[in-house]
Formats: C-alpha cells, sequence, structure tokens
C-alpha cells in the first residue's frame, strides 16, 4: 500500500478531504517519501478572523490555521500548546475557541503582545488611564528617534514609557497598563496616519535609524506631531468591537526555549500548533529593536534561534520534539508549520519529517494550504509565486 493510500484510510485524512474551506478536492502527492495533501484549507484574506487578532509580528500566520486544527483535534476544555507563541494567535485562538491555552517564546516581548488580549479590559477603563497618563512628564531620551516622531509625539511616547516601567519595578502595572502597552507597542511605526510615526516600513518591523532618514529623503516627508493617547484608544476600540471575548481561562505563559518546556507536566497537552523561526529568514531581535526598547526588554539577555544551516535547524526541530513526546499526551497531535522559504528550495518540512525518526510519533503528512499573496506581500512588492512564503507547509504527528 502507498504512503498516499495509506493515509487516506484515516479519519484525519478522510475529515480534510472534505472540510477543505472552499469545497475543491485535495490534491495527494508523494515527494520523497514525504505524502503531500494540498487544498486552499482557510481563507487567504485579511482581516477574516476575531479582530482581537489584529496586533501584529513578524513572520506569523493566519488565526484560521490554528483554528482549522483546534476545530478538528480538540474538544472545549483541552490543553492547546504554542511553544514559539511569537504574537499569541493559537493562545488567542485557542481560548476564544473554549480551550485551555498554554504558551511560551524566548522573546519576553512575545509575552507582553499575547497576555493582555486574553482578559481585554473595558473601553472605559482604557480611556480613564489614558486621560490620567502623565502626559506632559516626557523628555526625549533618545534623539536619534527623531527620525520618525515628531518632538512633541515622542515627548508623549517617552512618558508613556517611562510610567509603565515605574509601574512594573514598583509591581503596580494593572490590566489596564498591560493593554495600554501592548496597543503602543503595536502603534510605534507603520505606514499610515492610525501608527504614532512618520510613513515607515510596515508595523511588524522596524528599520534602523540610517534607513529611516534614506525613506524621509526620498520621500521629502518630517515626521508630523500626533496623539498618542487618541492613537492608542482608537486601536483599542476597533481591537474590541467584536462582543465575543476569550472564555475565561487560567493561560499559562511564559518565557523560555521551546526545547526546555518544564512549565508542561508530562503528557498533559491535546495540540500543539506552532511555527518556528524558519532559518535566517526573520532577524526577530533586530526588527523588534524599537518594540524592546519602549518596552524594556533586555535584548542582550534573550537567547533566540537565528539558525542558517539546515543542519542546525533541523537539530533544533529534533530537540524541540523530543521535549513534545514528553509533553503531549497518547493521541495527542502535532501542527509544526514551516512555510517556504528560499523559492522552494530548501523544504524544510522534510527536514521536520526526518528528524521525527525514532521518535514515538506517527507522521501523519505535510497538509498545504494553497493561497494567493495579500495585502502584506503586496505592499513589499511581492508578487504571487515568485519568491516569499507562498504557501503554508505544516508536518502533522500524532502522539503514540
Amino acid at each position: 500500500m502507498s504512503a498516499v493510500e495509506k493515509l487516506a484510510e484515516t479519519e484525519f485524512f478522510h475529515d480534510l478531504r472534505w472540510s477543505a474551506e472552499f469545497g475543491a478536492a485535495t490534491r495527494a502527492v508523494v515527494a520523497d517519501g514525504v505524502p503531500y495533501y494540498v487544498n486552499a484549507f482557510w481563507t487567504a484574506g485579511q482581516r477574516r478572523a476575531h479582530p482581537l487578532h489584529e496586533i501584529s509580528y513578524r513572520a506569523c500566520f493566519k488565526p484560521q490555521l490554528p483554528a482549522f486544527f483546534i476545530d478538528r483535534l480538540t474538544q472545549p476544555g483541552d490543553l492547546v500548546c504554542d511553544p514559539f507563541m511569537g504574537r499569541g494567535t493559537t493562545i488567542l485562538q485557542a481560548a476564544l475557541m473554549g480551550r485551555r491555552p498554554i504558551g511560551s517564546d524566548a522573546n519576553p516581548l512575545s509575552l507582553l503582545l499575547t497576555r493582555p488580549r486574553l482578559r481585554p479590559p473595558a473601553l472605559c477603563e482604557i480611556e480613564a488611564r489614558l486621560a490620567a497618563a502623565p502626559w506632559g512628564r516626557g523628555e526625549v531620551e533618545r534623539d536619534d528617534l527623531l527620525v520618525f516622531y515628531h518632538s512633541e509625539t515622542l515627548r508623549q511616547i517617552c512618558a508613556l514609557r517611562a510610567y509603565l516601567l515605574a509601574r512594573e519595578h514598583d509591581r503596580r502595572l494593572d490590566a489596564v497598563d498591560d493593554w495600554i502597552r501592548m496597543v503602543a507597542l503595536n502603534r510605534l511605526t507603520g505606514h499610515s496616519p492610525g501608527f504614532f510615526s512618520v510613513y515607515t516600513m510596515p508595523p511588524n518591523q522596524a528599520v534602523s535609524v540610517k534607513a529611516q532618514l534614506k525613506i524621509n529623503a526620498r520621500r521629502e516627508q518630517t515626521p508630523p506631531r500626533r496623539d498618542i493617547a487618541e492613537l492608542i484608544f482608537k486601536k483599542s476600540r476597533t481591537l474590541l468591537a467584536e462582543a465575543e471575548r476569550p472564555m475565561a481561562c487560567d493561560a499559562q505563559l511564559v518565557v523560555a526555549d521551546a526545547a526546555h518546556l518544564q512549565h508542561i507536566a508530562e503528557a498533559t497537552v491535546d495540540l500543539v500548533v506552532t511555527s518556528p523561526p524558519f532559518l535566517d529568514v526573520v532577524d526577530y531581535r533586530g526588527d523588534n529593536w524599537l518594540r524592546n526598547w519602549f518596552a524594556g526588554v533586555d535584548v542582550e539577555n534573550i537567547r533566540l534561534s537565528q539558525l542558517r544551516a539546515p543542519e542546525d535547524w533541523r537539530a533544533m526541530t529534533r530537540d524541540v520534539f523530543e521535549e513534545l513526546a514528553r509533553v503531549v499526551k497518547p493521541g495527542g497531535h502535532v501542527a509544526y508549520e514551516v512555510g517556504e522559504v528560499r523559492g522552494g528550495a530548501l523544504p524544510l518540512e522534510q527536514l521536520v519529517w526526518r528528524a521525527l525518526d525514532d521518535l514515538p510519533f506517527e507522521r501523519l503528512g505535510v497538509l498545504v494550504n494553497e493561497q494567493s499573496f495579500t495585502k502584506t506581500s503586496n505592499c513589499w512588492g511581492v508578487a504571487n509565486n515568485v519568491k516569499g512564503v507562498n504557501s503554508n507547509r505544516v508536518v502533522v504527528a500524532r502522539r503514540l
């Protein structure tokens, strides 16, 4: 029996065949001994999920990806884990769907972007706190940041930063402060008047000061004055537009290496949906330099994977799955998304597949969600099927 025929008999693949969003038949192929299942399993459109997801982060997947697996492979109350949490897409979606989320990331910035959205405050509380913040006490802390901000805007940013850091130091930072910080982190730089900065690159990264000087010169622009409190409240209103909120849950969020999940008990996780760093495609430390400054994150003490050699990346993946073998319960699943890198010349999903050799996982296949490029890629001038990430490639395994 071929690999495709064997997998086609399983309950998991039978479910995938009829559940693709657009009704097309799933195509099954085998490449280098790895079975692939290709379809448009979820939408490629922007802003088709809960508005609380609209917090940007580098190389994040759409909420529809974890929703697809959470819906099919778990029940309400099950434990859903993401050890490469990023902006918290899996964690938030699990909470919205009544599951118990547990997440971690090596970057503490990830917690600051995820935690506030699990228990969002009321708009009236946000408005009152913004009104009470000491906006007039700010001093320009870094002259180099004036390439991004009007001097008065930067004073407001510095005032808010000092206020939040002081509240955190004194252990008085509450859920409302946490929310305001999260929204501010998301509004620091961007390409529209909804951000604190003058026009710059998309909001999931900050270019260098030198690069911004070039952008300003090319566009003949100077930073306009912005009202920080107004922009934070406006974004908060958008994020909280949906009446549905995450179900009350005791989500556990920690700073941890994905290969060392001591905070998770053995054989307790029902589903892992995650996406590791894609080799040298994304510089998480460099791209988040401005966010880290605002949040007071000590970047020198952050241990982030920035691997260039495929053999090193495979070794990292092996270490992660050895730990997942400990925490995932028998019958539980792992959906490990690796996207597409280097124009498809380096199939990361096959490195994952080989990394699972001799581990207690049944390899079910690689789910490939075909999609057309949408807004984010277009703004970089990337045409569909030319370069960049053209598809979600998800290695799916079941714990034996």
